[in-house]
């Protein structure tokens, strides 16, 4: 059939001829198994894994179609001798000696039975030896012993069959001991009989050897008694039984045709060694301590069981003869229930207890053997479904199985066919047990086939002509000869035949092939390993049973189901690229059979039909014809078989119906025979050829699916190249990808390093830049207020002053890129007028643009909102830096800038007509101190755009710039300003508009006026700081003005002062000292100050330091942002916090403290209108001194009663008192 291994392994026969057998060496039994590599053809599926993992579950399986493991094999040998047999104890055996007497007659009976044990144990001694030293059941012998993987298949459904047969005999005894002890009816008994057995087998071995240890004794017992009590009774019982000579009333003499018949049906018990042989795999290794009992209980567990059967086959036919002697009829005398009643009618005068007696005993009796049957026969059926459907359900499906074929066959009452069926069974039986037996004792010590015994599908042919050849030949010649073609001699000898056939043709086969069928891949030569049973072994070479030690096999894992076999069992498979074990390897169907391409069915078969075939019709083999043929070869002889032995039933039916006297006479019965036979024969062979050719039809069917399968398969190997090729290509790919993410990590991480590195440099070069300039501009200042300082010399003081604020500039806009890269800068959104903002840097710019001679052309869109929210200081910075840069870098011609806004974005525009930018200087035009070289000498660092970019980004809008070399720049900010309600820009006042940054005016800051002194007592200051020049900057300043100062140099200074009972009103405190830092100095000093009660006033706390970064950073102190000041300090600033925190009131006149000062009398100065005040207010902003004097200029003339004022703004400007001019600024507008 087409869902034979044949078809399956068809795609095995094209690769991996190079593959070969790893030597049996001491690597094959300590290396580990690797991992199935990467270039595996095959993959492993978790689904199978499973499977495999699931079936292969020892402690039900008991290493069903594998090797019994050395670890699995730990019992005493007379355990498993024990074991094995009790297999014995069958009734059948009483059973045959029985209908050997009644058929044959005892002379005939006897030597058939002598003949039968004779040959039985002869042929089972070498099994029953090999199955111990290797560890493997009847089916695997059968491979090794020369029939090859596939061939073996045909053996174990005859060994299957064998073991249901028995067991459906079996159990019928058994059920008519229940019958007549309890009056069950057959069908119930055969039914309890059936299931009766499946849970004692499930759980193998070990549950079997308990059953036999326990009954063992009183089965012997239950055995001899009624003997012995016959013998003792009736001495003269078995006088007359050896001149019986049958029921047909023949001779009751020897006759050599009878005691041919007789031996072919005893002879059929042959296949009993192959359960001895199932029971002897679990034997222990062989060793030198161990040999004398290891052979005793080989012998006595495997050939010994017959010397046990022929006494009982003998005893069968003493009760026989029994029962015909108490009246009991002949065809009911064959049933061991009459003769063992008979007996036990001896031990028990009363009729019940003898039934007991006899149902007991046949009970334990049948329970004992039929564990066996059913074992042996799932073992049977898993070696044969296994490689037929390439699955495995578990062995215990196969018990089931077997049991419920028993009970069919029960319920067809076979056993009134016994004779017939063992006469048939046996010419088939035996030349498969001989051809074994012949490879055993002839072919291995003659070195026509391998020593040892391998069994594992990846080193076997499919079929090895030498054991199939032999049992197929002796087989046909047997069955022949059993058919009467070869006369009634022949007929009665047929399994004598098939014995000497399979004898003699196994080694001529062998010779005639060079034995080269016995392995498919050759095996390497291998030392000796002491104790480990050699399953190859180059001749001439040591055994290992002789080295006197034993040395255990180590496990190796399987690829697949990941579970741990020792060597023997194991085998390198080509498909997975790893140690396969022989389950994982028997359940595959996808491997193709790699590693012996060569030695397929498809293969072989293939070579066998283009050796019959001519070579023209070669090429149609290909086509599938090789297989509808091999599949008919199969189907043909086997409904020839089946309807053969249903049509001589019927004609045995026909002649007891005759017999019977059915027809009124003799020879109308012969007339009505002979017709019916012709009929019944016209009427099979139609249905026959019928059947045939339903048969043919399906077959080609199946031929044909099995190619679509074929073809289905080869195209899912290729897309399955491709995918996992596709899958591989990824990988790499993902390799690569994690590559480069990680290069991509280690590179943002030093970016990261770097950044962090260069903000810490720009806070410490910060701060080692503000130390000197905060003595720079502090002493600048402080000679620019000096009315002692010449004229002459306060110029220089003024150049010193602005150049110490241009370098102050730079610090400060590094530190604000520092901030934004870092993510620090904050922004702080509010409600802003929008257009007036516009229109005041508009103004601004449109009087630079004039002092340049360029036209300031602002082109607002007509509906601009009038409140937005955003940071005003940050939108106008980045409109001061385009605006300026563009006016900056124009020589000739206009300046434009343009508003518009819609859906909350605002689009601004500037663009000049100065000499642009080329497509390098516009790609690098953001980076920071970069400038163009088209741009000439303009001065600047070139922070401007840079700022102005990054604040744009930050504020999540975008900026970009297009320009023509020679014809000018356009720069486009587009921002995201959403607009503000008309109900709360409503709200805003008049000052709020421009977002003013200057210090809210306090109760001192009533007049620009310098500030010389203050009113009231004098208050005391301590500064601490570990620089002395910073130290003395602040007492020489504040000192002149009327303070008390006290100056420590460290921190723990400061606090010393403080301990000692000093209690200034202010103390000034630096961050960077040594010993305690400053934010400690003011937490102790806190705690200092607290505990001390009885102080007149607040002691208010100021940081002065050069660690710009730390002025907003969140402190436990209570220093807020206007209680911060960084250095360099400007003065105005500081006298401005400490006329707030000590509510102080200035003096120009530091000796008159309460008198007013002032050089004119405020009445007498006149402001200018408030858009001058506001253009002036931007420039004064922006720090920009040109700009603001040519405000003051533009003022002046439009406006000249406004001199005085103007007059006084000039000189503050000229001192870069900007500060001074903001509030005059902000009171003259709040005025206005």
């Amino acid at each position: 059939m087409i869902g034979s291994p044949a078809p399956l392994q068809q795609s095995c026969l094209a690769r991996h001829e190079s593959c070969t057998l790893p030597p049996v060496n001491a690597d094959t039994f300590a290396t580990p198994t690797e991992p199935a590599a990467d270039d595996a053809p095959q993959r492993i599926v978790k689904v199978r894994r499973d499977y495999n993992s699931w079936v292969g579950s020892e402690t039900l399986e008991d290493y069903a179609l594998r090797f019994t493991p050395q670890r699995f094999r730990k019992w005493s040998e007379w355990r498993v001798a024990n074991t094995a047999f009790g297999a014995a104890s069958f009734l059948i055996l009483e059973a045959v000696g029985a209908t050997l007497l009644v058929q044959f007659g005892f002379a005939n009976a006897f030597w058939a039975i002598v003949a039968t044990g004779l040959i039985i144990f002869l042929a089972g001694l070498p099994i029953s030896a090999y199955a111990a030293r290797y560890g493997v059941d009847m089916d695997l012998l059968t491979r090794g012993a020369g029939f090859g993987y596939i061939g073996s298949t045909i053996t174990s459904l005859i060994y299957a069959s064998f073991t249901f047969i028995f067991f459906a005999l079996e159990a019928a005894v058994m059920a008519y001991a229940l019958e007549l002890a309890l009056g069950i009816p057959p069908a119930w008994g055969y039914l309890v009989c059936a299931l009766v057995v499946i849970p004692l087998v499930t759980h193998g071995v070990s549950a079997i050897s308990r059953l036999q240890m326990w009954t063992q004794a009183i089965w012997l017992l239950m055995l001899v008694v009624p003997f012995a009590f016959v013998l003792a009774r009736d001495p003269g019982a078995f006088a007359g039984i050896t001149h019986y000579g049958g029921d047909r009333g023949g001779a009751s003499g020897f006759g050599l045709h009878g005691f041919g018949a007789a031996l072919t049906v005893g002879i059929a018990l042959i296949t009993q060694m192959g359960e001895q042989a199932d029971y002897l795999r679990f034997m222990p290794a062989r060793t030198a301590a161990n040999r004398g009992r290891w052979w005793a209980a080989v012998v006595a567990g495997g050939p010994g069981w017959v010397l046990l059967g022929v006494a009982k086959m003998l005893g069968g036919a003493l009760l026989a003869y029994l029962a015909i002697t108490h009246m009991v009829p002949t065809e009911r005398a064959v049933d061991p229930n009459q003769m063992y009643l008979a007996a036990y009618e001896y031990v028990f005068p009363q009729y019940g207890w003898a039934v007991a007696a006899t149902a007991l005993f046949v009970v334990i009796s049948q329970l004992k053997i039929n564990v066996t049957n059913a074992y042996a026969g799932s073992l049977a059926w898993s070696n044969f479904f296994s490689r037929v459907t390439h699955s495995h359900p578990g062995r215990v499906v196969w018990v089931v199985f077997n049991a419920l074929i028993a009970f069919m066959l029960m319920e067809m009452n076979v056993f009134e066919a016994l004779g017939d069926v063992l006469g048939l069974y046996a010419n088939i039986a035996i030349a498969w047990m001989m051809a074994v037996v012949a490879d055993l004792v002839v072919n291995k010590p003659l070195g026509l086939s391998p020593p040892g015994i391998e069994f594992k599908r990846a080193y076997l042919w499919d079929i090895n002509p030498v054991g199939v050849g032999a049992m197929v030949l002796a087989s046909g010649v047997s069955i022949t000869a059993h058919l009467g073609v070869f006369g009634p001699m022949a007929q009665a000898f047929s399994a004598v035949i098939a014995l000497g056939t399979a004898l003699v043709a196994s080694p001529l086969i062998a010779w005639a092939t060079g034995g080269r069928f016995y392995l498919a891949r050759q095996p390497e030569s291998a030392p000796a390993v002491a104790g480990q049973p050699m399953f190859f072994a180059p001749r001439g070479q040591a055994r290992p049973e002789d080295a006197g030690s034993y040395q255990r096999l180590a496990p190796r894992r399987c690829v697949i189901c990941e579970r741990e076999y020792e060597g023997p069992d194991m085998a390198h498979c080509p498909a997975y690229q790893g140690d396969i074990c022989s389950l994982c390897c028997t359940l595959d169907a996808r491997c193709g059979d790699l590693c012996k391409p060569h030695a397929g069915l498809s293969a072989q078969w293939s070579a066998v039909l283009r050796w019959l075939l001519p070579r023209r019709v070669w090429p149609y083999l290909d086509t599938g014809l090789g297989h509808f043929l091999m599949l008919m070869l199969i189907v043909v002889p086997l409904l020839a078989a089946v309807f053969g032995v249903l049509y001589q039933q019927e004609l045995r039916g026909i002649g007891d119906w005759i017999d019977s006297g059915g027809a009124p006479s003799v020879a109308a019965g012969r007339a009505a025979g002979s017709e019916a036979a012709q009929a019944l024969g016209s009427g099979f062979l139609k249905a026959y050829m019928a059947l045939l050719l339903i048969a043919g039809i399906v077959a080609w069917w199946l031929v044909l699916a099995h190619q679509s399968r074929k073809v289905a398969q080869e195209e899912s190997n290729r897309q399955t190249r491709l995918l996992m090729r596709e899958i591989e290509l990824h990988r790499q790919t993902d390799r690569a990808l994690q590559a480069s993410r990680q290069a991509a990590d280690e590179a943002r991480q030093t970016a990261e390093a770097a950044n962090q590195a260069k903000s810490r440099y720009i806070s410490a070069i910060s701060h080692e830049l503000r130390t000197p300039l905060n003595s720079i501009l502090g002493y600048a200042q402080l000679m620019g207020q000096d009315p002692s300082v010449p004229p002459h010399r306060q110029q220089a003081v003024a150049v010193i002053k602005r150049g110490g604020e241009h370098l102050l500039s730079l610090i400060e806009g590094t530190l604000d890129l520092a901030h934004i890269e870092a993510g620090k800068l904050t922004l702080q959104a509010k409600p802003m007028a929008f257009g007036d903002m516009l229109q005041s840097l508009a103004d601004m710019f449109e009087l630079q643009a004039a002092d340049k001679g360029l036209r300031f052309v602002f082109e607002p869109a007509a509906q601009l909102p009038a409140v937005v929210r955003a940071d005003e200081r940050r939108v106008r910075q980045i409109l001061i830096n385009l605006l300026g840069n563009a006016i900056k870098f124009t020589a000739r011609g206009q300046v434009t800038f343009r508003a518009a806004y819609a859906r909350e974005f605002a689009t601004l525009e500037v663009e000049d007509t100065g000499p642009g930018l080329h497509e390098d200087e516009l790609a690098r035009i953001f980076e920071p101190f970069a400038r163009g070289d088209s741009r000439g000498s303009a001065p600047g660092a070139g922070l401007g755009l840079t700022m102005a970019k990054m604040l744009t980004d930050l504020m999540g809008g975008e900026m970009k710039v297009s320009s023509t070399p020679g014809q000018g720049a356009l720069f486009r900010v587009r921002l995201f300003l959403p607009r503000v309600h008309e109900a709360m820009a409503g709200t805003l006042g008049h000052g709020a508009s421009i977002g003013s940054t200057s210090l809210a005016a306090g109760p001192a800051a009533e007049s620009p006026v310098p500030r010389r002194g203050y009113e009231g007592p004098r208050r005391q200051l301590l500064v601490i700081d570990n620089e002395e020049a910073d130290r003395d900057l602040l007492v020489h300043l504040l000192q002149p003005l009327g303070f008390e100062l006290r100056t420590a140099a460290s921190g723990h200074d400061g606090l010393d002062l403080l301990a000692a009972g000093y209690r200034p009103h202010a103390v000034f405190v630096d961050l960077a000292m040594p010993g305690i830092d400053g934010w400690e100095t003011i937490r102790r000093a806190r705690a200092l100050l607290g505990a001390s009660r009885g102080a007149a006033h607040e002691t208010v706390f100021a940081v002065v330091s050069a660690n710009a970064f730390d002025k907003r950073l969140e402190n436990d102190v209570g220093i807020t942002p206007e209680d911060f000041f960084v250095k360099p300090v400007r003065h105005s600033e500081l006298l401005d916090w400490i006329g707030r925190r000590l509510d102080l009131r200035w003096t120009a006149d530091p000796a008159a403290a309460a008198a007013p000062a002032g050089p004119a009398e405020p009445a007498a100065i006149v402001a200018p209108g408030a858009q001058r005040l506001r253009a002036l207010e931007e420039a004064v902003q922006l720090g920009y001194l040109r700009g603001i004097m040519t405000k003051l200029d533009d003022i002046d003339a439009a406006q000249p009663e406004c001199a005085a004022w103007t007059a006084q703004q000039r000189a503050l400007a000229r001192q870069f008192r900007f500060e001074d001019m903001g509030r005059a600024l902000t009171e003259a507008l709040e005025a206005s």
